[in-house]
Formats: structure tokens, sequence, C-alpha cells
């Protein structure tokens, strides 16, 4: 099945005509028990660039990441990888054997090559200074999934590849996270393949929305995402009660969630 296009996003950073894209998946098919999971599906991730991919439950959203970091080979189609990529992962569900306690900064020394001052510094970021401590099964949700980050970060990826970084984080922590990770990945020129369910929520720091279905039902600017028939068709538009706006923000959220006032020269717009 086609997709229908629509308006494009803008072009961002690497994302220019003629330049070689990190990632490039096309016209993958994975079928398991003759059900397609991934029906000709095409994405694209250039440098500098956020793509999110929106969806329902069985879309295939995880399907495809996994097809765009090579640990599931589709059955027909291609991915091309700019050689020698560096990606950083975070993955949707991470679960720990509570029997077995490891502490943030020796869960972190075991998963890279960086020295404690980068791990340190990796930590603070991602707003989560003072947690090397911790043991891992002790932290919050929305504190276990900076440490994912930090660790995602601390391979200086060209390509971050996240699957609901929020997950398991209150609405107050989640627009937070994503300016964190478009901070993180334009500070590093890094391209950005996300999978989302909270279009409304990434809008802001999305270039170009994808809308996964099995076969990608249309793509494009997340404006104009929100407003296709096929998106409206299978989200109904914004939940109750909830809706898109801009305003200045006086205050942070620390790894715990708690309230943090900004100086006053740090105030920035936010969307929820």
């Amino acid at each position: 099945m086609k997709h229908a296009p629509v308006a494009p996003a803008p072009l961002h950073g690497g994302d220019r005509p003629g330049t070689e894209p990190l990632l490039l998946v096309r016209d993958a098919v994975v079928a398991r028990s003759g059900e397609r999971l991934l029906d000709r599906v095409e994405v694209t991730v250039h440098s500098g660039e956020t793509v999110t991919i929106v969806g329902p439950n069985g879309a295939g959203k995880t399907t495809l990441l996994r097809v765009a970091m090579g640990l599931l080979a589709p059955d027909s189609g291609t991915v091309q990888r700019r050689p020698n990529l560096r990606i950083g992962y975070v993955p949707q569900h991470f679960s720990l054997d509570a029997t077995l306690p490891l502490t943030v900064a020796r869960w972190l020394s075991l998963s890279s090559n960086a020295t404690p001052t980068q791990r340190e510094a990796a930590l603070i970021e991602v707003g989560a200074r003072g947690l090397d401590g911790r043991a891992l099964q002790e932290l919050s949700g929305g504190e276990l999934r900076r440490v994912l980050l930090a660790r995602a970060l601390l391979r200086q990826p060209e390509l971050l590849v996240l699957d609901e970084p929020v997950q398991g984080v209150d609405m107050a922590g989640q627009a937070d996270l994503y300016e964190l990770i478009a901070r993180a990945a334009a500070a590093r020129g890094a391209g950005v393949l996300m999978v989302s369910h909270e279009l409304h929520f990434v809008m802001a720091t999305t270039d170009r929305v994808v809308c996964l279905n099995r076969h990608v039902c249309c793509e494009g600017a997340p404006e104009s995402v929100g407003k296709h028939p096929e998106y409206l068709a299978l989200f109904g538009g914004l939940p109750s009660g909830v809706a898109v706006y801009t305003h200045h923000h006086d205050h942070a959220h620390a790894a715990s969630g708690a309230v943090v006032p900004l100086a006053h020269d740090h105030h920035h717009p936010h969307r929820h």
C-alpha cells in the first residue's frame, strides 16, 4: 500500500539534497507466519535531523528500529547505514534482576569505555547529577530514562535511536526530556530516529514525522501529519483536554521530577 505524502518538513541541518544520509531504509518487508509486520516501509535520517515514528500498538515501530540498527534483517528491501556509523540506543523496556545490586556508575562503566570524568559529564548533561552512587533498581522512572540516555550519549553517537524514550515518565517531565534529547543531539550534530505515541509532545523538537501502521500511512512536517486523515483515523486528534500551545517556562524538572526554578535569563519557549 502506497503512503500518502503530506507537506514536507523544511530542510534541517544535514538534510540537504545530495548529502549522504546516516540511515536509509527502503521498501523493507518483515513477515512472520505469513503476516507482514512491515510492508514496504521507507525511512531516511540525515545528520542534524530528528525523525519521529508514530503509530498504534502493533504498528511495527520497534520492528522498524531493529531493522534500522541491523538487529533484524528484512525479508526484502534494503538498509543502508553510513560506514562505521556510531549509534546510541535507548530501549523502550529495561529490566534488572532485583537481587543483583548495581550502581549507576558501575553499570555505565560496564556499558562503555568512557572515563569516570566522561561518565560524570554525561550524567550532568541529562540532568542526573548525583545519581552515580544510586542502585539502578532504586531509580524512579524519570531518573532511569535519563541514565539510559546518558549511556547512549557516551557512545558519542552520530545517530540516536530512541524507542519510547519517555516511557514511565509523568506528563510534567516528558516535554523536558524531549527538549533534553533535542539539545544533546544538536550539540553533537547527530540525527535522531525516535518512536513516540505522543505527537503533540514531540512537535516542537521534530523535523519530520512518519505515521506507521505496518505501512507508512503518511509523513511530513508534524503539523501537517497531525491534520492528515489517516493520522486522524488512527489517533482521532489530540487527547481530550490536551492543547498544543507555546509559553515561557520559568522552571525545569530535576531527575526526580521536582520543580527547579530557572534564572531569569534561562526562560525558554515550551510546548505541551
